[in-house]
């Protein structure tokens, strides 16, 4: 019985040790340009870009098939970051830009179908068969896609409120720019 428990014990970490070192030696290096643009895309995974998810159309925007004022989720700001990188001059959004949101549930209207968890691509939304759902805000990243598959209209999108946790600056050359000015104010102030 010792024998059988060691034979199996050693064969499988003789095949963990081939596995890890088939791992290293075989892995696909990524191309850097492809990680550093879909580092600055929204990651709503929303395909309203026509791509399935931010990682494929940041790899075509990397080969060049496709523009980079395709992302409304991203909006403009987005548009003029990827500018940024790839040393081109930014061209206007593609698509109405819209406030960050997130997706409702009408709960007393949810009948249970499941087809809005099937479309949400971050699994924001729980629930079971014939059984209310819910979105998990936190989680949702407001793509929009469940709206289309519910047959009773019982989900809408609700735009976040901007406050004190989720608000950022916008514009932070701009911010560079007034803490630049500033210091050059107390410079002259002190001397």
């Amino acid at each position: 019985m010792w024998a059988a428990i060691l034979i199996l014990g050693g064969l499988s970490l003789a095949i963990g040790l081939f596995l890890a070192f088939a791992s290293r030696k075989l892995a696909v290096e990524k191309d850097p340009l492809v990680e550093e643009i879909d580092a600055r895309l929204p990651q709503t995974q929303c395909a309203q870009c026509g791509y399935p998810g931010c990682n494929p159309y940041a790899e075509a925007i990397a080969r060049g098939e496709a523009e980079i004022n395709r992302c409304p989720p991203g909006g403009q700001e987005t548009v003029e970051s990827l500018a940024e990188l790839l040393g081109v001059e930014p061209p206007s959004l593609e698509g109405e830009e819209r406030p960050p949101s997130v997706a409702i549930i009408e709960e007393d209207k949810c009948i249970g179908c499941t087809l809005c968890i099937q479309a949400c691509p971050v699994d924001a939304i729980v629930g079971a068969p014939k059984q209310m759902h819910t979105v998990i805000e936190d989680a949702c990243t407001g793509c929009e896609l469940c709206l289309e598959p519910c047959p009773v209209d019982c989900i809408y999108m609700e735009p976040i409120p901007e406050t004190l946790e989720n608000w950022r600056w916008r514009h932070p050359e701009k911010q560079e720019a007034i803490r630049d000015e500033a210091s050059q104010k107390v410079v002259t102030a002190g001397g």
